[in-house]
């Protein structure tokens, strides 16, 4: 049993800094690149930007990665000395002593762990938001409306979130040892509850959502959405400006009462074709089963997640490695809550090149649709200047941070007809 929890807490600690050096490596192996071609605007980019755009997307760029590699060292501070100082087991046995070990407490305990670790985040966010964001013009957040933004998301998190704990904890309290498979579809069923009140409970908290007004831009909409087979119950417009000057589209809600929004600041910066081509890429995301295969993939990888956690909750050397005398759930939770991170994120490659995929089939589905790439390459150039997005990120930092392929990537694909699928509402 020693041999086994000095095991442990050798591997936590490993897991913890292999993490922070490689995400600063990569931080500092991208500036190198980001550098290298700093002084002109590289060639297949002359059309995106002209030369000013492009310094001030490299100075955002680096300024981006230096801010990334403090945080990546904060959190990591934070994370090791949490873990391995003991304060855990301490206030654990304060708990336990002053209230017991039914679920509520327990619960109550990890949702305050967790909220600790989000008031950790605030100094790290408030100098993104306001410091980094607000240099290069981004951040239209007053300060008012930030700590507003905290205490709903507070609220939300305890609204929801602590009766989902609860109820899982319960779970093992009721089943034993089969407690993981029906916590599983508790969760599930959690999540699809969510995602048909967001639209109309929780985003709204957040955001104003407005008809997109009567003309030619709905006009063009509305029949792109009859053209390809999409349903939806109503194209919105968002107020993201008063947020940030970033923009954005997505969908909302399921089946039939699914709504499409659109960011006011999506509104300024493209023209009718370039927004048409956007939405036929998000249509793209829903023909191509998208959305359905990540919940799949997301479903099933909340069920390993949740083996895994039920194996280690029969294994007193895991928590005992980390200071705790009991081995109950709620502890086996906490530590795989936070080392959980350490081990994912060496799956964000393999992670990253299917959702780059995605992107692929959805650009090809829009060229396909608007019967030229054209109007969606405009917009990904007009996004990306307006974004000071970096246009020459190493390929090893896009593997690992990139969800999306570059532009010069994207801009490659949708050029070349062999990768456009059948015609609209043809699919199988």
């Amino acid at each position: 049993m020693p041999d086994t929890i000095l095991l442990c807490q050798a591997a936590a600690a490993g897991l913890i800094l292999a993490r922070a050096a490689a995400a600063v490596a990569l931080e500092r192996l991208n500036q190198r690149h980001v550098l290298a071609h700093r002084d002109t605007v590289p060639e297949a980019f002359r059309n995106v930007m002209d030369a000013p755009t492009y310094q001030q997307s490299v100075a955002y760029t680096l300024a981006k990665s230096r801010f990334a590699q403090v945080e990546t060292v904060y959190h990591t501070l934070f994370l090791a000395a949490i873990v391995f100082s003991g304060l855990l087991p301490w206030a654990h046995d304060k708990v336990t002593a002053a209230f017991g070990t039914p679920a509520w407490v327990m619960a109550a305990f990890l949702f305050g762990v967790a909220l600790a670790f989000s008031l950790s985040d605030l100094p790290t966010d408030g100098w993104a938001q306001f410091r980094l964001e607000q240099q290069y013009g981004f951040n239209t957040t007053p300060a008012k409306l930030w700590w507003a933004d905290r205490c709903k998301g507070l609220l939300l998190s305890t609204l929801l979130g602590y009766p989902l704990l609860l109820l899982v904890l319960k779970i093992a309290e009721w089943l034993g040892s089969a407690w993981w498979l029906a916590a599983w579809a508790a969760i599930l069923a959690f999540q699809f509850l969510v995602g048909l009140l967001a639209p109309a409970v929780i985003l709204p908290l957040f955001n104003k959502f407005k008809p997109l007004p009567e003309g030619p831009l709905k006009d063009r909409l509305v029949a792109l959405a009859q053209r390809t087979g999409f349903r939806a119950r109503s194209i919105q417009v968002m107020d993201g400006s008063k947020r940030s000057r970033h923009s954005n589209a997505f969908f909302t809600g399921f089946g039939r009462f699914r709504k499409i929004v659109l960011f006011d600041t999506l509104l300024e910066q493209l023209d009718d074709p370039q927004l048409e081509a956007v939405l036929a890429h998000e249509i793209g995301h829903n023909k191509k089963r998208h959305i359905v295969k990540m919940l799949v993939a997301s479903a099933l990888g909340l069920l390993v997640a949740l083996a895994a956690l039920a194996w280690l909750a029969g294994q007193p050397w895991f928590p005992r490695a980390f200071g705790f005398a009991s081995h109950d759930l709620s502890v086996t939770f906490l530590l795989f809550g936070l080392l959980g991170g350490t081990v994912t994120y060496w799956l964000s490659p393999v992670v990253n090149l299917w959702l780059r995929r995605n992107e692929y089939e959805a650009d090809a589905f829009a060229a396909t649709a608007m019967s030229t790439g054209e109007p969606l390459i405009g917009a990904l150039r007009k996004l990306s200047e307006r974004n000071l997005a970096n246009l020459t990120p190493h390929p090893i930092y896009s593997a690992f941070h990139y969800s999306h392929p570059t532009l010069l990537e994207r801009e490659q694909a949708l050029r070349t007809p062999s990768r456009r699928p059948p015609q609209p509402g043809n699919e199988t």
